[in-house]
């Protein structure tokens, strides 16, 4: 994971609901959830929207998950016992078929553009699909030095999420293991459509 300073500027409410799309995405990606998490995910509210739906389904997932359970199916999609989990959650893997490629130092090399640095809390390689929520969180925030406009955001999404995170979503959806998680995926991929047609207007 990242570490963030304190927030540089306001944003409207649009782009807080932006950030807190990507907080979710990877506080849930980041690790197994904890008491905590489970508790604010039963509370989560939906409309009619796909996104809306799913939100709704995934708090009802919560309401039924364990802290217990909730780690297994983790491990089991993430991490495995050893040969790896279910899942990659790899720009490096989706995009060559291996890890520690070279989207993982195209990432680390925008990461030392932008100021971002580690936290020393992970050692996942920084390419993992939670370290990069994390880092458009932090962007949309001014996190990182400041204030960053869209075309600064467009351009780490582009070049780092557009080309595999919509399709590691859909795969989360299709999971066998995926239980809580499901509608996750969910929301990630339509999420992930939802910023690639936005990101599409911006200049």
């Amino acid at each position: 994971m990242v570490s963030v300073a304190v927030p540089k500027h306001e944003i409207s409410e649009e782009e807080l609901l932006r950030a807190h799309f990507y907080g979710l995405l990877s506080r849930l990606l980041a690790a197994p959830a904890s008491t905590k998490t489970l508790a604010s995910l039963r509370d989560l509210k939906g409309d009619e929207t796909v996104i809306g739906q799913a939100l709704a389904a995934f708090a009802n997932a919560a309401k039924i998950a364990t802290v217990e359970s909730a780690e297994e199916e983790y491990n089991v999609l993430f991490q495995g016992s050893g040969t790896g989990g279910e899942l990659s959650p790899y720009a490096s893997h989706y995009l060559t078929g291996f890890v520690y490629e070279k989207p993982l130092a195209a990432v680390r090399c925008d990461m030392k553009t932008l100021g971002v640095e580690r936290a020393g809390t992970s050692n996942e390689p920084e390419d993992h699909i939670a370290t990069l929520c994390e880092i458009m969180h932090g962007l949309i925030h001014g996190n990182f030095g400041g204030d960053c406009p869209l075309g600064n955001q467009k351009k780490f999404f582009s070049e780092h999420m557009q080309t595999w995170a919509a399709q590691f979503f859909m795969d989360l959806e299709d999971a066998s293991s995926a239980s809580l998680y499901k509608p996750l995926g969910t929301i990630g991929r339509e999420f992930m459509s939802i910023e690639t047609k936005a990101f599409e207007m911006v200049a």
